[in-house]
This record gives structure tokens, sequence and C-alpha cells, in this order.
């Protein structure tokens, strides 16, 4: 299948490798920024790939299969909806759009073209996130009755001025939308996706050079009577710390941690089917960064889902479920109430000025 990817910045490098690994036909780079085509050029030795800093020329020329969106974040949604135009399939970085009706958008021209969308939450294909889910999915847990999904990590002046766009409401949202929400995913679609009220705090304590948050703190109330905790910082000094997901059942508790949840850290059961000694040797993947080792399967199912006519592993509504609810997070932060899913709208550019 012939595949292009638009936007080579800090994250392209892990799809370009997924490509690779799944002998995808790399036509074509995209980016305003020509230095860093030619960076993953060098790195990968794509010499065949065709640069452009035009996507929608890039788009009319090569019509690729399949298009990979890894821009700034703010402009996901707009760009997918010109490569579904064009035919293409597409794969989306995290966030899906920045706001529900964008969302909503995507999933419909989706939909309406019958193409394939999918959403690059690839920490769902983790090898210790996989195990964790079949023992939930065949009951060893019990009734869930709460989960947490915790990032406390660091992110200072430097990350921030890397690119312009990082912290706006705009373009990017805080550090729940940004750095939280492949864990946000996790929680939600180990809990049962659907979060009937939220009630939350954020704010901006350390970073007043960002407009959104670099802290923010929710309790979920999920409609089959389960809880959950959301903590995500930016603010831990000196360095990352942890991201971890917890899940607590009537028969089980699970922790998943490490630099991207690789690691299974407790695993205990009433059933005693397996050693947790053993289970936690087993799922302790070390991943040279945060993002992991999901990007490839991740890539390997949205080959078969467009081989096979079915929606892939990680569709277009999990991106829309995710984003909807920091979306949620936000609004009771900025009101000062409980809010309840779904919501009819909503967007980042809401709280434009809100910390200042």
């Amino acid at each position: 299948m012939k595949y292009a990817l638009i936007g080579c910045g800090r994250v392209s490098p892990n799809h370009i490798q997924a490509a690779i690994n799944n002998e995808l036909e790399i036509a074509a780079l995209c980016d305003i920024v020509a230095e860093a085509m030619s960076k993953l050029t060098e790195s990968f030795g794509l010499d065949a790939a065709v640069q452009y800093t035009d996507y929608k020329l890039m788009l009319k020329k090569e019509h690729p299969d399949i298009v990979a969106i890894a821009t700034e974040s703010g402009r996901h949604a707009a760009i997918a909806l010109d490569c579904i135009e064009a035919g293409c399939n597409v794969i989306i970085e995290k966030p899906i759009a920045l706001s529900v009706a964008d969302a909503d958008a995507v999933i419909r021209a989706g939909r309406e073209k019958n193409v394939r969308v999918c959403v690059s939450q690839q920490n769902r294909f983790n090898r210790s996130i996989q195990y964790i889910r079949k023992a939930v999915e065949a009951g060893r847990v019990g009734r869930l009755l709460h989960g947490t999904a915790t990032v406390r990590w660091n992110r200072g002046r430097e990350y921030y001025s890397q690119l312009p766009w990082r912290g706006t409401w705009a373009e990017d949202g805080g550090c729940l939308m940004n750095q939280c929400l492949h864990n946000i995913d996790l929680l939600l679609w180990m809990m049962g996706d659907e979060v009937e009220e939220v009630t939350a705090y954020t704010d901006r304590l350390t970073h007043p050079y960002i407009e959104a948050e670099d802290f923010g703190m929710a309790m979920l109330k999920f409609k089959n009577g389960a809880y959950g905790l959301i903590e995500g910082s930016v603010n831990v000094y000196p360095k990352n710390l942890e991201e971890s997901l917890c899940l607590f059942g009537e028969k089980g508790s699970v922790k998943a941690g490490g630099k991207s949840v690789n690691v299974i850290e407790e695993w205990n059961f009433a059933d005693g089917l397996d050693d947790p000694g053993q289970v936690k040797k087993l799922y302790a993947e070390n991943p040279p960064d945060i993002y992991g080792f999901g990007h490839t399967p991740l890539y390997a199912d949205m080959i078969k889902a467009i081989q096979e006519g079915r929606q892939p592993y990680i569709d277009a509504e999990a991106g829309k479920r995710a984003v909807e609810l920091i979306l949620a997070i936000y609004r009771s932060a900025a009101e000062g109430r409980p809010v309840r899913l779904p919501l009819k709208e909503g967007s980042t550019r809401d709280y434009i000025g809100r910390f200042d």
C-alpha cells in the first residue's frame, strides 16, 4: 500500500518505523519545514519519498492509500477531512480533534467516503495493556469498582518554546489533552467507555508562558456504577516520575506503570490462574521513549482493517470519546460544577483567556 506522512516532527520517526515494519511503500513526506523532512529522509534512507510542503498538492499527485497525520493538534481534523475527501484512509495522531464538532465531522466523513479512520492511541497495543484487557474481558476482575489514570511528568520552558503551538488553546490544550490523553483513553476503555458525570479542577500553576492547564484532577462516574480518578501534571520536579493505570474490582487489582504503561507492577486475582511474579516478569517492556512500541501493531491492524473492510481496532469514535471527556473536564473546572456526558458541543477554544 502507498503511504504518506503529513507532519515530520517529534513523533514522526515512530510512524515511519511502523510503516517500514509493515512494508508500506513510503511514497511521500509533507511538512512546511523542509529541514524536518530532510532529517527523516537521512535517518531512514527515504530517498524515494517525494517531499512536499503543501499536503493538498501531495494528495493530488500521489494518491496514497494511507495517510498519517502528525501535525500540531489543532490541524488534525481539517487535514483529515481533506485526506478523506481525497479517498485516503487516515491514521490521526492523538487527539482526533480539539472540538466535539470537528470529531463528529471526521467520523461522519469517514463513513460517507467508506474509508478507515484510525486514531493513534497506540498504548492500547502495549503487551501489558493487552494482557490486562484480556483479564477484564474474561471477567477475572469481577465487578469494576474504580480505576485511576495518573500522569506525573515534567515539561519546562524549553519544551514549550520548541514549537509555538504547544500549550495554546487553539492548537493544543494543556497537559490533559496533550500528555494525558493516552492514559485517559485506557481508563475509559477498561472501565466501560461510558462516563455519566465528571467533576474536575484544572489550573496553571508553574507555567505562566502557556495558555492552558499544567495540572488537572477529575472524578468520573461511569454509567455502569464504577468510578474513576484522573490526575495529570507536568509540574513534577525534577523529571518525569510515572505514568500509571490502576483497576480495582471485586475479584482483582491491577497496576500498569513504567514510561508508557508498558510494565505490569501489580497483579492480584482471586482465581489464582497465574503467578503474579511471573506475570510481572513477562510484561515489563522498556521502551526507549514515552511513545512505546504500539505504533507498529497499530499500523498492522489498520492495514488489515482496510483489507478486510472492517473498522480499525482504535477507530474515530474511540478518538472522540477521549477528547469529549477532556472537554467535559475543562468545562467542569471552568464552571465549578459537575458536567454530564455526552456533550452536545465543546472546544478547547472555549477556554481562551481562562488563566490570564
